[in-house]
């Protein structure tokens, strides 16, 4: 891509000196997290007790299993039928919630339960006014039981502490057979071990086709009984006599392996029932993770929404090996994290990130392709595009430690030049055609974004036949420009355009895109800005229409509007992901005042502090990740490239933890509703890019801009 120079070269200028302190290590930025910021709206964030990027995500589970109820849990409902130790969190579809353990007292019916009868299955009302979540740690009164539920975690072990009434028929319940929305187990066992020791496995079928999570539990004192009941004996109770008051501790190790990976697990991280310890152990892994981003702003709703952002970035992926054995993750969302969160993970978190993709070439290894959307062992296929691959290739241009270049890049030639999922239309026609594929622009224009991925890697390489070969691959959506209309738009097999043609039509199912409409779809060229504004025929154009993308009215047409099209500025959809490299368009274009106004608009009117402060799904980190990467003052427009665009940092001063050390960005502004970038230096010296380097990030320094 040819370079945008839009800065003036500039007179040597003094470095600016800021007297506010940052952050330190040893200051608890875990008390500007609130874990139920996204609980609301179509948030879907998960809300209970995690270490980061942990196998076990420990926390309440709901009645409903609709699609605001995706990570179990939603602000507008209190129900509880148990505590699972698998979540998901802002994703659109439901699974996983294994494992759960509902605490009861007397009879009860093994059931998931309705809320229109208070006494039907196990479940309980959660006292919302007192309940705690905090990170690493949950609790919620039960309102039924009169049981006060705690929960902690370690990667891959769950501890909980429940604090019962005086009873003679107390308990703790396992529940296999209730999974995440679209989950049903196939197959179950739990059996007792001695009378403080179950055991056990819940194998299901839902999104991931073929789940697996084995399980080994131990109780702080011996159960009287053990006694099975529900279809196909999928609940195993416990029984206790407890005395007011009394805590009973539970502690849970899971594994995808083997019950005796599980039982590894479980004496490795919880060799005790030391509860508040591993609650504090807890919450210093999570303000270890946090002090990677140290603020001087002393905004406490600026630095809640950054913190919590920064929580939900390293939620996931969560760890899917067990201990002692290499590092490898799962929920591998990467059709939304391969924009923002991938890349914000390869600056705070360079040697998890290596172990990220080091897992991502490992799958192609055993299926022969590089992952979509991996879940728990399985390929779903979820979403459009190859975005493995292009989460592959920038860890190669970045030059990550540990990430093998030459099998990366045969891993993303196999995964390209594959057949399915409409790769063999595109090799035939040059383009996916509308009528032999549904969501055909979508998955055409992403396997663009993917060809140009390649390319980049290959070039940092030194693989110039790959690099020309993939690179011209990536002009693909050309074919689906319509000068006439200035969208892009469906094609079909015979070279027509499809009719009739609504750029506001975002349908779910019979769209020529996904979770989008021309409007949106019309920017996804991150990769080849300068061959989409030929396309327009002009600079004047290109910003002409992108301006209209924000004014444009804010509806959508169809009979079955995708609910996911969210955040709307005009037509500009910030609650979905194919819309987040958008706003930088204009600092590509020459316009770098427009993309720091528009990027401060966001910032300040799409996130809030509570339970509705995300526009959209949270979507595994990347709606959060997005907030980090803008608030900072840059964001990581192509992909595989390296760079970071300039936009408008949000704080006045802000350090970055990176292996050379600190990098701090430090604002001079003269009135706090400037967007106008005056100059910018780094290290002392005028810095004339419109972007700043993955290179100069990680090596240091200060990275100074006045407004």
């Amino acid at each position: 891509m040819k370079k945008t120079i839009i800065f003036m070269a500039l007179a040597a200028l003094p470095t600016i000196a800021f007297s506010q302190p940052t952050a330190s290590a040893t200051d608890d930025l875990t008390k500007f997290v609130d874990p139920k910021i996204g609980s609301g709206e179509h948030g879907h964030v998960f809300v209970g007790a995690s270490v980061p990027f942990g196998m076990v995500q420990l926390g309440p589970t709901s009645i409903p299993q609709t699609w605001d109820w995706c990570s179990g849990y939603h602000d507008s409902d209190s129900t509880v039928i148990g505590f699972s130790h698998t979540h998901l969190s802002g994703t659109g579809i439901g699974d996983l919630f294994d494992i759960t353990v509902m605490p009861v007292i007397g009879e009860v019916t093994y059931a998931r339960g309705s809320e229109k009868d208070p006494k039907s299955g196990m479940w309980s009302y959660g006292d919302r006014s007192r309940e705690i979540a905090r990170p690493g740690y949950y609790s919620v009164p039960l309102s039924r039981y009169g049981i006060l539920a705690e929960m902690t975690a370690t990667p891959r072990t769950g501890l909980h502490r429940y604090t019962f009434p005086a009873s003679d028929n107390a308990a703790l319940v396992f529940d296999l057979e209730n999974g995440g929305c679209w989950d049903r187990p196939v197959k179950t066992r739990i059996e007792a071990d001695g009378n403080r020791r179950l055991k056990g496995y819940r194998f299901s079928k839902g999104w991931a086709n073929d789940q697996k999570v084995y399980f080994v539990a131990e109780f702080s004192k011996p159960f009287s009984s053990f006694t099975l009941h529900g279809k196909d004996n999928m609940y195993g109770r416990a029984s206790f006599s407890t005395k007011e008051g009394e805590q009973v501790l539970l502690k849970v190790g899971i594994s995808p392996v083997s019950i005796e990976a599980a039982e590894k697990n479980l004496r490795a991280e919880s060799p005790g029932f030391d509860f508040d310890g591993t609650a504090s152990r807890a919450k210093n892994s999570w303000n270890e993770v946090l002090t990677s981003v140290s603020l001087a702003d002393r905004d406490d709703n600026k630095r809640k929404i950054l913190y919590t952002s920064l929580y939900h970035s390293m939620m996931l992926p969560a760890l899917f090996s067990d201990y002692g054995t290499p590092d490898r993750y799962t929920i591998l969302s990467l059709w939304d994290t391969y924009r923002a969160e991938m890349p914000l993970l390869s600056i705070l978190q360079p040697e998890r990130y290596s172990d990220i993709i080091n897992t991502m070439l490992d799958i192609h290894d055993r299926q022969g392709r590089l992952p979509v959307w991996h879940l728990w062992g399985n390929e779903t296929d979820c979403m459009v595009g190859n975005p493995g691959v292009i989460a592959v290739a920038e860890a190669v241009v970045k030059k990550t430690a540990g990430v093998d270049a030459k099998r990366a890049l045969e891993a993303m030639v196999a995964t390209q030049n594959d057949t399915i999922r409409g790769l063999g239309l595109r090799q035939k026609y040059g383009y996916i055609p509308s009528d032999l594929k549904e969501q055909s622009v979508a998955y055409d224009m992403e396997y663009a974004i993917a060809d140009a991925a390649v390319a980049n890697a290959a070039a940092a390489m030194g693989d110039r036949k790959t690099a020309g070969e993939f690179r011209e691959r990536s002009h693909s959506y050309r074919n689906y420009f319509d000068r006439k209309t200035g969208f892009i738009r469906g094609r079909l097999s015979d070279g027509s355009w499809r009719e009739p043609f609504d750029p506001f039509r975002a349908n779910y199912s019979g769209n020529d895109y996904c979770e989008g409409n021309a409007w949106q779809y019309t920017w996804l060229v991150p990769h080849d800005i300068e061959g989409l504004k030929k396309c327009f025929g002009s600079r004047k154009a290109i910003l002409s229409k992108l301006d209209s993308l924000f004014t444009a009215p804010s509806y959508l047409t169809g009979e079955d509007v995708s609910p996911d099209v969210s955040g709307l500025i005009g037509q500009y959809a910030h609650g979905n992901e194919p819309s987040h490299h958008v706003p930088y368009l204009y600092a590509m274009l020459g316009e770098r005042d427009r993309a720091s106004a528009m990027v401060k608009r966001i910032l300040e009117e799409q996130y809030t502090a509570g339970p509705d402060g995300i526009s959209g799904n949270e979507d595994a980190g990347q709606m959060s990740a997005w907030y980090v990467m803008s608030a900072l003052g840059f964001y990581p427009v192509e992909p595989a490239g390296a760079r970071y665009w300039f936009g408008y940092p949000l704080f006045d001063e802000v350090s970055l933890k990176v292996p050379g050390g600190s990098f701090r960005i430090l604002v001079r502004r003269d009135s706090k509703d400037s967007t106008r970038i005056k100059r910018i230096t780094l290290n002392g010296k005028p810095y004339t890019l419109p972007y700043i380097t993955h290179s100069d990030i990680m090596r240091g320094g200060d990275l100074q801009f006045e407004f």
